[in-house]
């Protein structure tokens, strides 16, 4: 009960009281506190507050406890308000500095820690936060002419310093989130923005990154819901919408390209495929996809170059492609550059070790092999499937047409070269005539593993085996005064 004195010194018994009342709550709050106990200490300040509102230290002392917790924006108003209460309160401008830095607006805190240093200029902590927020505006200022520049490391970098200042700042967080995706590292920039929407589920920044992910890792219909809900948020984010607007239009495109060449229609494909291109540059993967998609069209126009400068387009955006590869590994051997063929096949059984991949992998070998032996199709001049009159006929003109006494007039230098092609005409002939040394030269088997040795080759002996006679054939006795003809081959001595 109060005492009876009249109600002038009632009031002011009831206000003794509650201070001291507020003043236990206080001191319970600082034990809790001192214990790192920040959560009963908040409880114990707010108890202080709501019994005496017009103390600065309470809500100063309760701004310390929210800056412990991480709760950084109710902590700058309880700062805020202190100083408010009591504008020579010291602490309670330090706090709102620090607040305002942690959150990210070093112009703010500067002002804040510049009035602090107007109260006690010899104050080391206002000091050093000073010259914390100069940093801050530094990096910021690096990081905006670095994200022009399209330098997004660098930005990441600033970021990085920057948050060791402001690590409640939603805006540095989502500038370096943004560059990461940029960058293709994806996870990281997913983690980063869904920790803040975990705090704030309607932030429009973070929302757009994660689109920005999904779009970069071709997930483009999931990418675009990400952005619709962005919108919904803020509907003047201009980067939201451009990138919607891309997502769709790339999404459409690469779908019609698609269809054209399902239907057959593979210059209609091309030119979708190459309209999608053109969209956004910074879409690497779904790009590469495109790159090789266009790649599989020249390859059915049978514009083998361009497929495989396509395709190698494709995996210098992703070098993990594998589809890239095996469409350009098919393209080097139509063309018969067998040692890129191998390259990229070996590759791709680096990664994929199926054994569709190995036998690939084994073709390309095979082939490789034999290109680097003598072309016996090419040196008579037949085809791979050529029939066995097709390989006798086509001897018997290249070998007339070498034939060393056909050539007695010519230079040493000329005689010299036409008894190789002899020669050359006369081993092919030995090999493909024989279906076993076929065989086993189309398999690409080393012949001379197999008892053939070339090296002790006598290309006249062939040669008069083929065309009988006692004798063998003589150009001397039979074309002093005709012409003799065998098949399409006429020759006149004069």
């Amino acid at each position: 009960s109060i005492p009876v004195h009249g109600p002038g010194r009632g009031m002011k018994y009831l206000r003794a009281s509650r201070t001291r009342e507020a003043e236990s709550f206080k001191e319970q709050g600082n034990a809790y506190y001192a214990k790192k106990d920040y959560n009963e200490a908040y409880n114990y300040y707010t108890k202080a507050i709501d019994t005496c509102p017009n103390n600065a230290s309470y809500y100063g002392n309760r701004a310390a406890t929210l800056m412990m917790l991480g709760r950084f924006r109710e902590a700058l108003g309880d700062a805020q308000q202190s100083v408010r209460l009591d504008d020579s309160f010291v602490r309670g401008h330090l706090r709102e500095g620090k607040c305002h830095l942690s959150l990210g607006n070093a112009m703010a805190a500067s002002r804040c820690f510049q009035r602090v240093l107007e109260l006690d200029h010899k104050n080391t902590q206002a000091q050093q936060e000073l010259k914390n927020a100069s940093t801050v505006l530094e990096y910021e200022k690096i990081a905006e002419v670095d994200f022009e520049k399209r330098d997004f490391r660098k930005v990441v970098f600033c970021m990085d310093r920057a948050l060791e200042f402001a690590p409640a700042c939603h805006r540095f967080k989502i500038l370096k989130a943004e560059c990461l995706a940029l960058l293709g590292r994806y996870p990281e920039a997913q983690s980063v923005a869904s920790d803040i929407l975990r705090m704030d589920s309607t932030n429009a920044d973070a929302l757009y990154v994660r689109g920005l992910c999904l779009y970069y890792e071709d997930c483009i219909e999931k990418a675009v819901q990400f952005f619709v809900q962005a919108l919904r948020m803020a509907p003047d984010h201009e980067k939201a919408c451009l990138a919607c607007r891309n997502a769709k239009a790339l999404k459409a495109k690469k779908e019609d390209g698609n269809k054209a060449f399902k239907e057959g229609n593979y210059k209609l494909a091309y030119e979708l495929y190459t309209e999608a291109l053109g969209i956004d540059p910074n879409n690497i993967k779904t790009n590469a996809k495109l790159y090789c998609n266009r790649g599989t069209v020249n390859s059915k126009l049978r514009k083998l170059e361009e497929a495989i400068d396509d395709c190698t387009n494709a995996v210098k955006l992703d070098d993990t492609y594998i589809k890239a590869y095996l469409r350009r590994a098919q393209c080097y051997m139509d063309t018969e550059q067998y040692e890129d063929a191998v390259r990229d096949y070996e590759k791709v059984y680096q990664t994929e070790k199926t054994k569709e991949h190995k036998q690939l992998l084994k073709n390309a070998q095979v082939e490789l092999k034999k290109s680097k032996r003598k072309d016996y199709y090419k040196i008579l001049g037949v085809d791979k499937n050529a029939s066995e009159d097709e390989i006798k006929k086509a001897y018997r003109k290249r070998a007339l047409m070498h034939h060393p006494d056909r050539h007695s007039g010519a230079s040493a230098e000329v005689q010299k070269e036409e008894e190789k092609k002899f020669k050359e005409v006369g081993e092919a002939f030995t090999i493909l005539s024989d279906p076993k040394k076929k065989a086993r030269y189309d398999s690409g088997q080393d012949l001379e593993e197999d008892g053939l040795n070339m090296g002790d080759f006598d290309a006249n002996n062939i040669f008069k085996a083929f065309f009988g006679g006692p004798g063998g054939f003589s150009f001397e006795g039979r074309w002093k005064c005709s012409p003799v003809s065998f098949g399409n081959v006429s020759t006149q001595i004069a």
